[in-house]
């Protein structure tokens, strides 16, 4: 059984982290040949959440969560590849909101 902020985030799109199993069904789809729209439809999974799960399969070989070490290194590595410019102080410091 669902409570109600369960169906709300379902419906509202709130970021949630799909289970490995789930992930492995959208990896398992994918390899019989399902289409991304037939996976999502069949899952009831956004397109670009199966779209980023077969992506990042493809391209790790996994589709499990990284620790959280390697994913502050892949936004570090996003962020130099977008402002290659920058400086280290500046990349480091956290952002100035005020």
């Amino acid at each position: 059984m669902q409570t109600a902020s369960t169906n709300i985030c379902e419906r509202m799109g709130c970021s949630q982290e799909l289970s490995e199993f789930k992930c492995g069904t959208v990896i398992g789809c994918h390899l019989c040949n399902k289409s991304i729209c037939e996976i999502s439809l069949l899952l009831n999974i956004s397109w670009s959440t199966v779209s980023g799960i077969i992506t990042k399969w493809k391209q790790l070989g996994t589709a499990s969560t990284q620790p959280k070490s390697e994913r502050d290194q892949c936004m570090l590595k996003h962020t130099v590849h977008r402002s290659p410019q920058m400086s280290a102080e500046s990349i480091a410091r956290p952002p100035n909101f005020m």
